[in-house]
């Protein structure tokens, strides 16, 4: 079962390969994302396929530390994270775009899917998840908000 999906757009100038460079520099992101706390490279080598790493973030005033890995690389056209939490998958897409008039559209997909629910479990879910979903969406923009003003550093 797939829980609702928040899509958004960024408009960055500046080419995919430098929104790509900050998109897959993994090892900096607690630097350039704000919301970031920790991160911790659990693989070794470039970004791509199998890339893991554990990130740390501070929602609702608690910390939490996800698990995440590259399940789709395109190197300056889209990538795809999986981070399992329980029976949850929470899935990331990124896609750039050049855009005619220059510059790059970033677009952010996020999601879940999980096993069916039941009871008091899915009434718990029904209540909570437009409350995550919020979070969420917060969350996303500001990540790509920095997104855009590290890759406008870069180049």
């Amino acid at each position: 079962m797939s829980t609702p999906r928040i899509g958004l757009t960024q408009y960055i100038d500046a080419s995919p390969q430098a929104v790509w460079a900050v998109i897959s520099d993994i090892g900096a992101a607690a630097d350039t994302l704000s919301e970031i706390d920790a991160i911790e490279l659990l693989t070794d080598g470039p970004y791509g396929v199998g890339t893991r790493w554990r990130e740390t973030r501070t929602m609702f005033g608690m910390k939490d530390t996800m698990t995440l890995e590259v399940a789709e690389s395109e190197p300056h056209h889209r990538t795809v994270v999986l981070s399992p939490v329980g029976d949850l998958l929470y899935r990331t897409e990124f896609t750039l775009r050049p855009r005619p008039s220059g510059g790059t559209e970033l677009r952010m997909t996020f999601g879940a899917d999980q096993p069916p629910q039941t009871g008091v479990r899915a009434l718990a879910a029904s209540l909570l998840a437009p409350l995550g979903l919020r979070a969420a969406q917060k969350s996303m923009e500001q990540d790509l908000l920095d997104i855009a003003a590290a890759a406008r550093a870069r180049g």
